[in-house]
């Protein structure tokens, strides 16, 4: 796992799924997508993760986003594809495929409506850990999923489970952070998956971020991580809190309502999401526009 632990750094950006007019895949979409994010700096590229609505895709829809990301992207990034379900056998399936394409690892969000116990959750990633042969990151975000995993069961499995690499964490108690860091050491990729927390994450060792804000200004967001490597602190202190407002405004209505709204405005995809979300409201479009002027993301819109 040595390669993985210098190669996954930095902005891996999660990129919404991209659907046509009659709500199916629109895979070209994506791959113009990932042409855009390798164009633009990003260190790596996810995909069915929280931000690609992976809830509302089925099985072989997922299956065939991975497909397309991994030949779109052509080794060029690394991949870290989101393949974890509320069940097992789904999610060992969505893994191995992931394996067989070729990413980098695999975001595995903790079981999601069950509400599992530490030793359940250690359970379930030590279980899919030996039935697949690829790198796994844990997704905590107990927004989503209703359960936290404890610092205590990451630093468990990161010393009884060799694939399990690192954690994608959106756990709003930076606290949280700080104690899995503890618990594993720096060689831990502990990635940051709430937007105002990327920069003070670097500060205590993380490996980067995986933030949806990447879908609309990847430069700056790969940036943010580039600074930081090049011991650029006042830059990315000045770009952290020039994001903030920008940040703050993506998650609008729920992940990815407001991001695929304005990637829609720019022409850049079409408008629609998958039940149950809605568009985005008008007065979520007016609290929206506001940050997006500010940095020029509607001069284009159609």
């Amino acid at each position: 796992m040595a390669d993985v632990t210098t190669r996954l750094r930095g902005s891996i950006a999660p990129l919404v799924t991209p659907f046509d007019t009659d709500g199916a895949l629109d895979l070209p979409t994506l791959g113009r997508l990932i042409e855009h994010h390798v164009d633009a700096g990003s260190h790596g590229v996810s995909v069915t993760g929280t931000t690609g609505e992976p809830g509302a895709l089925t099985l072989d829809e997922r299956l065939r986003m991975i497909d397309a990301a991994s030949e779109a992207l052509d080794g060029r990034l690394p991949f870290v594809p989101g393949t974890g379900t509320h069940q097992l056998p789904d999610t060992i399936t969505i893994t191995r495929r992931a394996a067989d394409a070729g990413a980098d690892a695999a975001l595995v969000i903790v079981p999601y409506y069950a509400r599992p116990t530490q030793d359940g959750l250690y359970a379930w990633y030590s279980d899919l850990a030996a039935a697949v042969d690829i790198p796994i990151l844990i997704y905590n975000i107990p927004s989503r999923t209703g359960v936290e995993i404890a610092p205590e069961t990451v630093g468990r499995l990161w010393r009884e489970v060799p694939n399990i690499v690192g954690m994608k964490e959106a756990s709003p108690d930076f606290a949280h952070a700080n104690f899995v860091l503890r618990e594993t050491g720096p060689e831990f990729l502990l990635f940051s998956g709430l937007e105002a927390l990327c920069f003070p994450l670097l500060a205590i060792g993380g490996a980067g971020f995986i933030s949806v804000t990447a879908n609309l200004v990847p430069q700056e967001i790969a940036r943010l991580y580039d600074a930081v490597a090049e011991g650029e602190w006042d830059e990315a202190r000045d770009l952290h809190f020039r994001l903030l407002d920008l940040n703050d405004v993506v998650l609008t209505e729920t992940n990815p309502t407001a991001v695929k709204w304005l990637m829609s405005e720019a022409g850049t995809i079409g408008p629609t999401l998958r039940a149950p979300l809605v568009p985005l409201s008008e007065a979520g479009r007016r609290k929206v526009r506001t940050a997006a002027e500010s940095w020029g993301l509607l001069e284009d819109a159609r």
